[in-house]
C-alpha cells in the first residue's frame, strides 16, 4: 500500500490530520518551512517525529523477512534514504507525515558530505573538555561553523568532509560523550521540536556554511586498518615507570576530569604497548577517584577502539 497522510497516521495510532490541534498544525508547518529552508542550502532532509525518529514507518515493517531495501521500491518510509533537497519531494514526505514536528539532515551527502560532532551531556562525561583535549593532543582547532544546541544542553558541530572519505557513525568511540554522525546518519535540524524541547542554532552561526573538517580530526574519524600493539621504546622510560605515571595521572583527577583523564591515560597506554597490562591498574585508579566500574570499563574500551586495539 502506498503511504499517504491518513493511512500512515492510523498505522501509528495518530488521529487524521484534520483532527490535529491548531498548535500541532502550526508545529508541522514550521517544521516543513525549516526543512525547505535547509534544502535551499543543499542539505537533504526527512521529516522527524517528536521522538527524533523518522516520522514515516517503513513500508516493509510487516514483511515476514527483514528487508534491505533503501528506497528502491519507490515507496516512502526508508528513513535517511528518503532524504531529498527537492521541494516537491519534501512536501510529499511531510504530507505523508502530518504529525512531523521536526526534520533530519542527512549526513555524508553532496555537496557538504556533512559530519556531525555530537557533544552529549546525558552520559555524565564532559564532552566539550574531551574535545578540547583531543584538539590539543592532535593539534587541530574547530573552525567557525554551524553549531546547534540541543534541548538537553548538548551541542552539534557541523563540519564538511571530503567526497572520497566515508566517515561512519559512532557513539563514544572518539571519547566518552562524543558521538559522530556520518554516512547513513542524520542530525536533527535547527527549529525542530521534540518531546524535550527545541533545537536552535547558536547565535552567529546559523548563516555559516559547514566548515571543512580539520585533517587531523578527519584522520581520527575515518576508519583505519587495525593496528598492532606498539612495543615500549627502548630509549624511553621503563614500562613500569611509564605505567605508574599514567596511573598517577588518573589518581590526580578532580570531579569533571575523571573520564577525560582516564581516556587520555588509556590511549597513551595502548599506544605504548601497555594497554593490556595497565587495564587493571587504570580501572582501580578510576574507581578510587569516583568512577563506577561500568564507566571505567567503557572509557578504557573507547580508548582501545580509538587506538585500534579493540
Amino acid at each position: 500500500m502506498t503511504p499517504g497522510p491518513a493511512p500512515e497516521g492510523r498505522a501509528r495510532g495518530r488521529p487524521p490530520a484534520d483532527h490535529r490541534s491548531t498548535a500541532d498544525r502550526h508545529t508541522a508547518t514550521l517544521a516543513l518551512a525549516h526543512a525547505l529552508s535547509a534544502a535551499e542550502r543543499g542539505l537533504a532532509v526527512i521529516p522527524l517525529s517528536r521522538t527524533k525518529l523518522p516520522a514515516l514507518r517503513s513500508p516493509h515493517h510487516d514483511d515476514p523477512q527483514p528487508s534491505a531495501c533503501r528506497g528502491e521500491c519507490g515507496r516512502m518510509g526508508h528513513g535517511v534514504y528518503d532524504a531529498s533537497t527537492d521541494p516537491l519531494r519534501i512536501r510529499e514526505l511531510f504530507a505523508a507525515a502530518p504529525w512531523a514536528s521536526g526534520y533530519g539532515i542527512a549526513c555524508g551527502l553532496a555537496p557538504y558530505h556533512l559530519i556531525g560532532i555530537d557533544l552529549d551531556t546525558k552520559s555524565g562525561a564532559d564532552a566539550p573538555a574531551a574535545l578540547r583535549e583531543l584538539a590539543l593532543r592532535h593539534l587541530f582547532t574547530i573552525p567557525d561553523t554551524v553549531v546547534v544546541t540541543t534541548p538537553s544542553g548538548g551541542r552539534h558541530i557541523w563540519l564538511s568532509g571530503p567526497p572520497d572519505t566515508v566517515v561512519p557513525n559512532s557513539a563514544g568511540r572518539l571519547a566518552p560523550g562524543i558521538d559522530i554522525r556520518g554516512a547513513g546518519g542524520y542530525l536533527v535540524g535547527p527549529g525542530s521540536r521534540t518531546e524535550h524541547g527545541v533545537y536552535s542554532t547558536v547565535p552567529g552561526t546559523g548563516h555559516l556554511p559547514p566548515a571543512t573538517c580539520p585533517p587531523a580530526l578527519l584522520r581520527l574519524l575515518a576508519p583505519s586498518p587495525r593496528r598492532r600493539a606498539a612495543t615500549p621504546r627502548a630509549d624511553g622510560p621503563p614500562a613500569a615507570q611509564q605505567g605508574q605515571g599514567l596511573v598517577q595521572f588518573v589518581l590526580a583527577a578532580h570531579e569533571g576530569q575523571r573520564n577525560t583523564r582516564l581516556f587520555w591515560a588509556a590511549c597513551r597506554a595502548y599506544e605504548n604497548g601497555l594497554g593490556e597490562s595497565l587495564t587493571g591498574p587504570l580501572t582501580d585508579a578510576a574507581l578510587r577517584v569516583g568512577l563506577t566500574l561500568r564507566e571505567a570499563r567503557s572509557t578504557i574500551a573507547s580508548a582501545a577502539r580509538l587506538t585500534g586495539h579493540d
